[in-house]
């Protein structure tokens, strides 16, 4: 409760009506009455095991039974996640002083300041003055960390795990990755499978570019041999071949449910591969080698992909950049999914690989950012400078 400390010597008294002890004593400050003493209980001191946390309405459920954790390395700030969202914990200190009192005790043994014996009848006793609460957030999960956790060791096909530490170095398992990751449970497996992780012997790791390239095409080579269309893909089938050509159910399904969509059908389940993904792997092959100009890149592209897959540049959204030189236009691999999540850091990296982006550039790598009470357009002014030379002309950005 909030009270002005009008002199360090004196007793506070506190308005309250009826009877009650120790917190009870304060209840019902609102209805008037005879006054209530306010003295030093015997355990007064600073306590530094309690802390006040204030916290909205609808996170009382939620710390009341006992669903959050307090999330971050000792060096890091800590974070209180929910089962479905993450709150940045900051101290807020306060002008007013804030007497903490126990519950009950209606005969609690206090002192005065003087540190003599208070009367029988003193009813609320303070245990600790707090010189301010927690104050709680909401922020965005700190995902970046996660992906660089992944990227220490991919799966590799045929690879063999040996028992010992050392073979374990760089493999994380859900508790791991609860325990390093400053984000929800629900926000931690959201941001895995973005990352297009799997569980794999009890590890959650991505897969090698190289492995992933080799299980597609092997789908795409049987899907041939077989007569399999690409949009009905009977799962059985393809388990059972891609099994007997030595890939696991485990990887090939990961691999399907990467680029395509399972789809039941009279009992039986089919994956139709989604255009767009398939094309969009192709395409990342073909960059790898680096910058290309774009009709070489065009041509490589179109012969690559499957047969009836149509190659569009606006598939490569928010995954290639295309620049202008002299007469020609070249093009290179620059992925958002390589980017980094904070809105900081992703406006930064997006400005040092160049200086002015126009709209329709730029919205392809910002669309997936999420700050909590922040909107794109926030977001924008934040971090960019807008300048159109005319109403008709496209918005520039530069960094602010």
């Amino acid at each position: 409760m909030d009270a002005e400390m009008e002199d360090a010597g004196a007793q506070a008294e506190i308005e309250r009506g009826g009877g009650g002890g120790g917190a009870d004593a304060v209840l019902g400050l609102a209805g008037g009455g005879a006054p209530v003493s306010l003295c030093y209980h015997q355990a007064f001191g600073p306590h530094d095991d309690l802390v006040l946390l204030e916290a909205a309405d609808d996170l009382l459920p939620d710390l009341l039974q006992g669903r959050v954790t307090v999330r971050g390395r000792p060096e890091e700030e800590a974070v209180l996640c929910t089962p479905s969202a993450t709150y940045s914990m900051k101290f807020v200190g306060t002008s007013n002083s804030m007497f903490l009192i126990p519950p009950g005790e209606p005969s609690a043994k206090c002192l005065r300041p003087d540190s003599t014996n208070g009367d029988a009848n003193a009813v609320a006793a303070t245990i600790k003055l707090a010189p301010g609460s927690i104050e709680l957030v909401r922020t965005a999960p700190r995902l970046d960390k996660l992906r660089s956790l992944l990227r220490e060791r991919p799966y590799i096909l045929d690879e063999v795990l040996g028992n010992d530490f050392q073979h374990m170095k760089g493999l994380y398992t859900w508790q791991d990755l609860c325990k390093l990751i400053q984000a929800s449970d629900g926000e931690l497996l959201d941001g895995l499978n973005t990352l297009s992780a799997v569980e794999i012997d009890g590890f959650w790791r991505t897969v090698d570019a190289n492995s992933v390239n080799t299980i597609l095409d092997m789908i795409l080579h049987n899907s041939v041999l077989h007569d399999w269309p690409l949009n009905a893909m009977p799962e059985n089938d393809v388990l059972s071949v891609m099994e007997s050509d030595g890939f696991t159910h485990k990887i090939v399904t990961h691999c399907l449910n990467r680029f395509g969509t399972k789809v039941e059908q009279e009992s039986r389940s089919f994956w139709n591969l989604d255009e767009k993904r398939v094309c969009l792997q192709f395409a990342q092959r073909a960059l790898g080698a680096g910058k290309m100009k774009l009709a070489n890149f065009m041509d490589k592209w179109e012969r690559s992909i499957p047969s009836g897959m149509r190659a569009d540049l606006q598939m490569l959204e928010g995954e290639v950049l295309c620049e202008k030189l002299g007469a020609e236009t070249w093009v290179h691999a620059f992925s958002v999914a390589d980017l980094p999540l904070t809105p900081a850091d992703r406006f930064a990296a997006l400005f040092r690989e160049q200086p002015k982006w126009e709209w329709k550039d730029l919205q392809p790598y910002i669309r997936d950012l999420r700050l909590p009470g922040v909107s794109s357009e926030g977001l924008l002014i934040k971090y960019t400078r807008r300048t159109q030379p005319s109403a008709e002309a496209e918005p520039i950005f530069t960094a602010r």
